[in-house]
């Protein structure tokens, strides 16, 4: 075996150790490992030689897509899942990861598949009581407890699954690999196993993955360079939203969102995410503000709460929740600045309901604005929605997909909004008539307007 020395954070390999790694300058992150003779790698990869095909006679509608029963889920994958696509999820500890792949699992048993869920990390009572308690009984779905490869491999060619979910890629590992399970060979090497399974076998494969600290996938960024498709399970635990990201998909549009809420039955689906947000919401209270987010292709309603409240401490706090700390004392400098509110003396909390986490400035205007409502405790109308990017000169600057977000504020019933001049123009007639738009160019004009 040849030894080397391979970074845990990137997984840059080298064949002597350095305090430092070269690739993502972290120090003493280097573990010595020892590597596989070839003939004893990939066993999952069939030996048939690869044979090139002209571009033109590649068919693309061999893909067949498998409908999840879910619709979020569907939508964010881009139709349905790909048979043979390689999946890779990964989440906070706690957040739902295997509620959500246990009601898949089922939801794909009761179309007929195969499907084997690889409980590595529980046994196969622990995952049983989950399932009972989700209400999940079907005879299609198998569960495995065990987190070496080749046993698991073993099951594989002997159930023959359409579907395999596995349970953690960080808990699988190969024997012939020295190395503990989770360093950044064995991670590399179960990824590539699984890949030539999915390829190889048209098998449907999901691996969940843990996270850093830091809220990154663990392991060499190889992982999510392998995989066809990588989602993100978000959510606070104190509320029941969890939102699922699409960041890579090989077979549908990225930066899409799915909106889940956690139930005593499971996952539920959020088919209105706008209705769900401000079902909570009091109307007529200073420091609140309606603004039209954006992730993807869906447009979703949510409320800026904000409480600007003066302070006897020499260094106010400045304190978010969901939002850009650093935007945020940026938009403060601003409104000292330009509109002449003297916040230096007071304390400045902002969150956004519900839980989320969004950082696209077309929300810079609504935080303004909900700052101001507080600052003079003076409310914004009920029916008033805000857009608008500001600028370090007090300037409101345009936004994208203005009339997604205008057509989302109509059919929850808006009246009126604050937005940029610029995206007055090329706007379709029938929206002007539905809602009323009221263009600025300046932060003080629009806080005029909204307060006034």
């Amino acid at each position: 075996m040849k030894v080397l020395w391979a970074c845990r954070e990137c997984g840059h390999s080298q064949l002597k150790w350095t305090g430092s790694c070269p690739t993502c300058k972290n120090w003493n992150t280097f573990i010595e490992e020892q590597t596989v003779k070839e003939e004893k790698r990939f066993e999952a990869k069939k030996l048939e030689k690869p044979k090139a095909v002209r571009l033109c006679d590649v068919n693309v509608n061999e893909f067949k897509r498998i409908q999840t029963q879910m619709g979020e889920l569907d939508r964010l994958l881009g139709g349905g899942l790909v048979e043979g696509s390689l999946i890779l999820v990964g989440g906070e500890p706690g957040v739902g990861k295997s509620t959500l792949m246990l009601q898949i699992a089922n939801a794909l048993a009761s179309q007929g598949l195969t499907v084997l869920y690889v409980c590595g990390e529980e046994s196969a009572a622990q995952t049983s009581l989950r399932a009972k308690r989700l209400s999940i009984d079907h005879p299609n779905l198998y569960l495995l407890s065990e987190t070496c490869f080749s046993s698991i491999k073993a099951q594989i060619d002997e159930i023959k699954p359409d579907v395999c979910i596995v349970d953690s890629v960080q808990i699988v590992y190969k024997s012939e690999l020295p190395s503990a399970p989770g360093s950044v060979v064995q991670v590399r090497e179960i990824a590539t196993e699984f890949m030539h399974l999915a390829k190889g076998h048209g098998i449907t494969t999901f691996l969940i993955g843990h996270v850093t600290k830091s809220g990154e996938i663990a392991g060499p960024r190889v992982l999510e360079h392998l995989v066809d498709t990588v989602l993100d399970f978000e959510g606070d635990r104190q509320h029941g939203f969890r939102l699922l990201r699409s960041i890579k998909n090989r077979f549908g549009a990225t930066d899409e969102i799915a909106i889940f809420q956690m139930k005593e039955t499971g996952l539920m689906e959020v088919p209105n995410p706008s209705q769900a947000f401000l079902e909570e919401r009091m109307k007529e209270i200073p420091g609140s503000a309606i603004v039209p987010g954006l992730e993807g292709a869906r447009s979703f309603l949510l409320e800026i709460q904000a409480l600007v409240t003066p302070t006897a401490f020499p260094n106010p706090s400045r304190r978010c929740a969901g939002l850009d700390a650093n935007r945020l004392g940026l938009l403060l400098a601003v409104l000292d600045k330009r509109v002449g509110y003297q916040l230096h003396h007071c304390d400045v909390f902002v969150a956004l309901a519900g839980g989320l986490k969004i950082v696209e400035p077309a929300i810079d205007l609504g935080i303004v604005a909900s700052i101001a409502s507080s600052f003079t405790n003076r409310s914004i109308p009920s029916d008033y929605i805000i857009i608008g990017e500001v600028g370090l000169g007090g300037e409101v600057r345009g936004v994208s997909r203005i009339e997604t977000r205008l057509k989302e504020a109509i059919h929850m019933g808006f009246k009126k909004c604050i937005l940029p001049k610029k995206n007055l123009k090329g706007l379709s007639p029938h929206i002007g008539e539905k809602i009323t738009l009221i263009g600025v160019d300046l932060v003080d004009q629009a806080i005029q307007n909204i307060l006034s």
